[in-house]
């Protein structure tokens, strides 16, 4: 990830697609994690008709091939953006759980498959795309806060803690950054000898368009400064995976990334427009 960043651009860089979805469903946010020299990669997996995302883990060797599959957290609300890192002797998940009114994080009871909340753990926030990072002596949390819509893809927050157990406490200057092109996180935070390098959500297009660099050089718990240095987009030569880029995370000698494929097949079109009438139908209702 340290030389795409400083390229900025995913040009001429070898790809290994890892799609596995069927119509109607798919991956995104994809977070890897090595054991054993197998790569772990946990992702949000959805289907469009339930609309409420699940963690699955796919499991592949070091030459990508696929070893299996499984659901690994699965929530009565929706979850998205599994950060899964190691802390304290632990592997822990954080993923993103809004809808549930809290951000919620997960401990490795038996990996890769099984995780419990840990009850006493606490953050002031029900973060979005909660990305964290130690840097400084303190552990980092960058997120996006609940809100409208526009809210959710353009305010860029941040929390600091001695130890990732807490207490965590706010920016006293959030949110950081008001920006559609560079604010919601999208992905692992890199530290560099000038700082943090945080992925973040071009959504100036659409959700999710692409991916901008955000250089942060000044970050303490009472200032920060940043500004974006890269911006990446999905090249011509990885059609048809060319309408947007979500999600770049880091794991080990590995970057990983999804792209959009926006389906024009008039069977999608057919399901969009039964789901816009059963939706109106329910506002009707109500």
């Amino acid at each position: 990830m340290t030389d795409l960043v400083a390229a900025g651009s995913l040009a001429g860089r070898k790809i290994t697609w890892l799609n596995e979805t069927r119509s109607f469903r798919f991956l995104a946010d994809p977070f890897g994690y090595w054991r054993d020299g197998v790569l772990h990669v946990f992702a949000e997996a959805l289907d469009y008709r339930d609309k409420r995302g699940r963690i699955d883990c796919l499991r592949f060797d070091v030459d990508f091939r696929l070893l299996d599959r499984q659901s690994v957290l699965n929530e009565p609300w929706h979850l998205s953006y599994p950060v899964v890192f190691e802390a304290d002797g632990e592997i822990w998940m954080l993923p993103e759980a809004y809808r549930s009114g809290a951000l919620r994080l997960y401990r490795a009871a038996r990996f890769p498959d099984k995780w419990e909340v840990v009850p006493d753990w606490s953050f002031p926030v029900a973060a979005i795309d909660a990305s964290p990072v130690w840097h400084g002596g303190l552990w980092w949390m960058f997120f996006s806060p609940p809100g409208s819509s526009v809210e959710k893809q353009s305010l860029l927050c941040a929390a600091y803690a001695e130890s990732f157990s807490g207490p965590w406490r706010l920016h006293p200057r959030n949110p950081l950054r008001r920006d559609l092109m560079s604010a919601r996180p999208g992905g692992t935070p890199l530290v560099t000898p000038q700082g943090i390098v945080l992925p973040t959500q071009d959504c100036t297009r659409t959700y999710g368009g692409a991916v901008s660099l955000l250089a942060i050089d000044e970050l303490s718990p009472e200032l920060f400064s940043a500004s974006v240095t890269g911006h990446l987009i999905m090249p011509d030569a990885f059609a048809p995976w060319v309408d947007g880029l979500h999600t770049l995370s880091s794991a080990g000698p590995v970057t990983l990334i999804d792209a959009k494929r926006v389906s024009r097949l008039p069977t999608r079109l057919a399901f969009d427009a039964r789901r816009w009438a059963a939706g109106r139908i329910g506002r009707v209702s109500r």
